[in-house]
């Protein structure tokens, strides 16, 4: 089945290959070694570095992962910043904060 993809959506994905494929070249690797490091097959790298929407996002957490930079994944959708609760963290190291007064007795203790 044909999926059909707004143009801004594919041009993403075009340049999200584009990326992987010179990753790949910067280590030197070819489409053989690194399709073989992934688990995929030539064919479906090939997709990958064309910008295929039908490639699984398991591919490329893996792709991800060979690059060292499978964090990058855990940042898709994260809630958006509170621009109040980062105001409201910055004023609490603000305020002074003093030791909890011990009392003679806990002292001699």
């Amino acid at each position: 089945m044909q999926t059909m993809v707004n143009t801004t959506i594919e041009k993403m994905l075009k340049n999200l290959g584009r990326r992987l494929k010179e990753a790949r070249l910067l280590k030197d690797d070819s489409q053989k070694e690194f399709s073989v490091r992934i688990g995929v097959s030539i064919p479906t790298l090939h997709k990958m570095e064309k910008g295929n929407p039908a490639i699984s996002i398991g591919v490329w957490a893996e792709a991800l992962r060979m690059f060292g930079r499978l964090e990058d994944l855990d940042q898709i959708l994260l809630p958006p910043e509170s621009l109040f609760e980062k105001y409201r963290a910055q004023e609490k190291i603000k305020t002074r904060q003093r030791a909890t007064k011990k009392s003679i007795k806990d002292e001699t203790a």
